[in-house]
């Protein structure tokens, strides 16, 4: 794990990258801010945390880190030795978590619950949609209070590392770390809609995956929305898609959401 530090004295801000060993954008752009070293007001810890899995370019070694919390500095598991040791550093911080995905272009935002710090902070990033999690938090990072996960981009994607730079700068202003004026939301748009997590669309068996449905695009009952070569699947309800994809998942196509509302600044 890799720690780099802006600003004098104990940080309550962190920025957090490579959780994923193959989702790099997040490292990309933590390392062109690094590199252009601008001033801030208040501290702020950035956290390279899976180095090993970004060196041999893999999801993880042992097991999913973002499944691994809260971890145990004496697991048998890399991931699970370094989830503990990540726990401990972000745990007194305001934390903004990078990632990317094969589901969805645009970067969005991720909360175990809609809480105070998602309301403050979530406005001002560049995101139109905010996904409370809740019972799918399990062993992930935003289990943990202050923390903001977000989904860059595509993953592997320039356009993804350079969501990653734009949601830092975001995260930054929203959080005072940066000088200047205060924060604006809005980045052109009039609000943030925010959707609720539901259960994930299982594959159930096959080898070849296809997904017809468009992410928080509504699916009416009775739509096809996904298929196997050995089944399609048709919506017995209403729903909203979330991370879903053909191979993004290994057993799950991703997940069903409902939309709760809008999260204005």
């Amino acid at each position: 794990m890799r720690i780099e530090q802006l600003g004098e004295g104990t940080p309550e801000i962190a920025v957090v990258a490579g959780i994923h060993g193959d989702e790099p954008c997040g490292v990309r752009a933590i390392e062109r801010l690094l590199a252009s070293s601008p001033a801030v007001e208040r501290p702020v810890k950035f956290i390279v945390a899976n180095e090993e899995a970004l060196e041999r370019g893999v999801r993880y070694v042992e097991e999913d880190l973002n499944r691994a919390f809260p971890g145990d500095p004496n697991a048998d598991t890399h991931e699970r030795r370094l989830a503990a040791a990540l726990a401990q550093e972000v745990r007194d911080c305001t934390t903004l978590s990078l990632h990317s995905t094969q589901s969805y272009a645009e970067p969005f935002a991720l909360v175990d619950t809609v809480d105070a710090v998602a309301r403050s902070v979530c406005p001002y990033l560049p995101v139109s949609v905010l996904v409370e999690t809740e019972a799918e938090s399990d062993g992930r990072l935003i289990e943990y209070p202050h923390v903001i996960e977000v989904e860059c981009g595509l993953q592997g994607s320039d356009e993804a590392a350079d969501n990653a730079e734009d949601l830092i700068y975001g995260f930054l202003q929203a959080t005072g770390a940066l000088p200047g004026d205060e924060p604006v939301a809005g980045y052109g748009r009039d609000e943030v809609e925010v959707y609720r997590l539901g259960n994930p669309v299982p594959k159930d068996g096959g080898d070849e995956f296809r997904v017809f449905a468009e992410n928080f695009e509504r699916v009416a009952e009775g739509e096809v929305f996904a298929a196997s070569n050995r089944r399609e699947l048709v919506a017995d309800e209403s729903f909203y898609p979330v991370l879903m994809s053909a191979y993004g998942y290994e057993n799950v196509f991703g997940y069903r959401g409902e939309r709760v509302g809008v999260l204005d600044a």
